[in-house]
């Protein structure tokens, strides 16, 4: 969890890196969003995923979720007039912190966050109770420790799979975007209709 001057660097490194950028821009492209009313990222960081859903889909309204104070600051300021619209809403917190009853939300995605989680599997289970029915969830992943490789990011692909299916998704997809040092991997699952 970003705190402190050390955090707000890492946010400023997150909202410059190239590899982040193109991560985010693919995994935006992957959430298929035309016609959907409500989009969740989860671990939105400073806001730069929901800045290019927010330049994608002018009527969708998206909600960024973050444990990090430092974050939900970054990403606050990245996306002010769309918060003063009432487009965006920030929240500081986490998946079991927003009401299941009050959520349905057509699209639910995190990058990066995955590696972080103390249960995978809890987390999917989470995601599932506030995705509206046929909605996706997506989770992308690129290995960031050291001397990663492409294999490590498809062995965490498979991790994710099989939490995805454990919690009830119907996993649709696997891809892979070619970037440096390892490939990024996005898993997307469905949750099936009523």
């Amino acid at each position: 969890m970003p705190v402190g001057a050390a955090g707000y660097l890492a946010g400023l490194i997150m909202a410059n890196r190239p590899s982040n950028l193109s991560r985010i821009r693919w995994t935006v492209g992957l959430l298929q969003i035309d016609g959907c009313k409500r989009i969740l990222e989860v671990g939105c960081g400073p806001g730069i995923a929901l800045k290019t859903c927010a330049k994608k889909s002018p009527s969708c309204l998206l909600t960024g979720l973050d444990h990090s104070d430092v974050m939900i600051r970054q990403a606050g300021r990245r996306l002010k007039s769309e918060t003063d619209r009432g487009k965006v809403q920030l929240i500081k917190g986490e998946l079991s912190d927003l009401n299941p009853d009050e959520c349905s939300f057509d699209r639910i995605f995190s990058i990066n966050v995955v590696q972080f989680l103390p249960d995978t599997e809890r987390f999917f289970i989470e995601q599932r109770e506030r995705l509206a029915d046929g909605g996706l969830v997506l989770t992308t992943y690129q290995p960031r420790h050291k001397n990663p490789t492409s294999a490590d990011a498809r062995q965490m692909g498979r991790r994710i799979e099989q939490a995805m299916t454990n919690a009830g998704f119907s996993v649709l997809s696997s891809r892979e975007l070619d970037l440096k040092p390892a490939i990024s991997i996005c898993i997307t699952g469905r949750k099936a209709r009523a």
